[in-house]
């Protein structure tokens, strides 16, 4: 094990690196809180920006008049963006130092949402969102790995990343609400400018209380490693967001077939580097990929319940964006409880126990939501979703503290990118996968029941999907209408049923498989980051 002199970078700020520490050097170090208060505010503008640009997209296409293919590149480019570059910018951050990594990301994200804001084209708003994709790629991984350098002791460091993926999950919450506010009394652009007062104080503040952390003897950055990881991850996220919203195709396949190959390339050869991009020898560690595992399936749940519950809000319950937003406010706060309360229970309660018994109440959650053709209203489908958060709280907090502590101190960035990797591709195919089954089921019953004397375009438009019913609301019976909104709660129903049954399984995989992590302040984690 490196010593801690050897952890040191030459900033006088620094801390040591993760790992037992005296009380004296406690005392030393910067004010802790105060850099997850720092650090917070990126996360949570993170968290804001992947679903702000909704709200604002109607009156951003009047303006610019993008063609359906752009419009799509619009919404797009920034999530595959941060999926491609999370494996090298958390790997970049452990060599020429996280804290130095976050302040040029944040500056270059200020400078991407202030040319977004007034692009004057199409394209350009592509390449200010790619951009940006590019930059908040630098902002996920550093503001996790300088927690892991800020909190070096188990039970607070699993405390601070309950309140980081707190404040990622509230900023998502929150988009629909200020989209909303924003737009009545701004042009879109102002839906972009949100960043710039946060990238600010980030500048400003970081300097003086997050510290430097570099990995002694982190290696020259291989370019090819890079490339391959780009061309592995990104025709994966294209397959399944393609998938989502056309279905399966040749180009779809190819695109994952591609990634695949790609993938087992950039495994060879991190094999066979002495500094790797992501060192694979992590995945030996059961707690490392059984955690991760649990990030993916519980993401892959929640992406899904995300996309139907908002469409059953606005499109079935018939609530403005505004009002849907409101009422997702009471599973906001249960995601709070569970971020926050679960890592003060794991103090007491065995990781694996707090995780499986999170779950297993989602499972309840998700069941909720399976009755809503039986049990329809707000409360219903509040409550059923409130659970499904608690369980997104919890497993966010302690599955991504069991990913960061059990790897090396020096690994910290790297395996903080896996764990937002996997976060991102577990909500695209939730997206992708419960998205499809609901538009089958809702195929499915809509072939069987539209009336044979509706007009073409009517009877085309129900049969696209319930948007489109909506949209031709003026031009439809009230009758057919009212069957279209059954038959996407019969589809919502057979989606959350299926995440019912994943979700209860995985509970069972938590207190099975981790049931060998200890509470925290049993000892610290260094057990836990031996490397197979």
């Amino acid at each position: 094990m490196s010593s801690d002199c050897e952890r040191l970078s030459l900033d006088p700020r620094t801390v040591p690196a993760p790992g037992p520490r005296s009380q004296r050097q406690e005392a030393a170090a910067p004010p802790r809180w105060a850099g997850l208060a720092v650090l917070a505010l990126p996360t949570a503008l993170l968290g804001l920006d992947v679903t702000l640009l909704y709200l604002a997209m109607p009156a951003l296409a009047a303006d610019l008049r993008p063609s359906s293919s752009q419009a799509l590149w619009i919404m797009d480019a920034y999530g595959f963006m941060i999926a491609g570059f999370l494996i090298t910018m958390g790997t970049v951050g452990d060599r020429i130092g996280r804290r130095r990594l976050l302040l040029v990301g944040a500056a270059a994200f200020g400078a991407a949402s202030v040319l977004a804001a007034f692009a004057p084209t199409a394209g350009t708003l592509i390449a200010a969102r790619a951009m940006l994709g590019i930059a908040g790629a630098t902002l996920m991984p550093s503001t996790l790995a300088l927690i892991s350098t800020l909190f070096p002791v188990p039970r607070e460091r699993a405390l601070a990343i309950g309140i980081w993926a707190t404040m990622f999950a509230l900023g998502m919450a929150a988009g629909p609400l200020v989209g909303g506010v924003l737009l009545e009394h701004f042009w879109w652009g102002a839906a972009f400018l949100v960043a710039i007062p946060v990238v600010a104080v980030v500048l400003v503040a970081g300097p003086l209380v997050l510290p430097e952390y570099r990995a002694p003897e982190g290696g020259r950055l291989d370019l090819l490693s890079v490339a391959l990881s780009l061309a592995a991850i990104l025709p994966v996220v294209y397959f399944i967001k393609d998938s989502a919203e056309s279905g399966l195709s040749v180009g779809s396949v190819a695109a994952l077939a591609a990634g695949l190959v790609f993938t087992r390339l950039f495994v060879t050869r991190q094999r066979k580097l002495p500094s790797p991009l992501l060192d694979v020898r992590l995945f030996g560690n059961r707690t490392f990929s059984t955690a991760l595992s649990v990030l993916l399936v519980g993401l892959i749940g929640v992406g899904g319940a995300m996309l139907l519950v908002t469409q059953y809000l606005q499109l079935v319950m018939e609530l403005s964006a505004l009002s849907a937003g409101l009422w997702m406010g009471p599973p906001a706060v249960m995601m709070v409880v569970g971020g926050i309360g679960a890592p003060l229970l794991a103090r007491t309660i065995r990781p694996s126990l707090v995780m499986a018994g999170s779950l297993a109440l989602s499972a309840v959650g998700y069941l909720c939501l399976a009755l809503l053709p039986w049990l329809p209203g707000l409360v219903p489908v509040t409550a059923g979703y409130g659970l499904v958060y608690l369980g997104l709280g919890t497993i966010a907090a302690l599955g991504t503290d069991l990913v960061v502590g059990s790897a090396p101190p020096e690994k910290a960035g790297s395996a903080s990118a896996m764990s937002e990797t996997v976060q991102e591709l577990g909500i695209a195919v939730g997206v992708a996968a419960l998205g499809s089954l609901t538009t089958a089921v809702y195929r499915g019953i809509v072939a069987e029941r539209v009336p044979a004397d509706l007009p073409e375009a009517a009877a085309r438009a129900v049969g696209e999907g319930l948007w489109a019913a909506a949209s031709a609301a003026d031009r439809l019976p009230d009758t057919v209408l009212v069957m279209a909104k059954e038959a996407f709660t019969a589809g919502l129903s057979a989606a959350a049923l299926l995440a019912a049954v994943g979700i209860a399984g995985l509970a069972g995989v938590c207190a099975v498989v981790l049931r060998q992590v200890g509470v925290a302040g049993d000892g610290d984690a260094a057990s836990e980051r031996d490397v197979a």
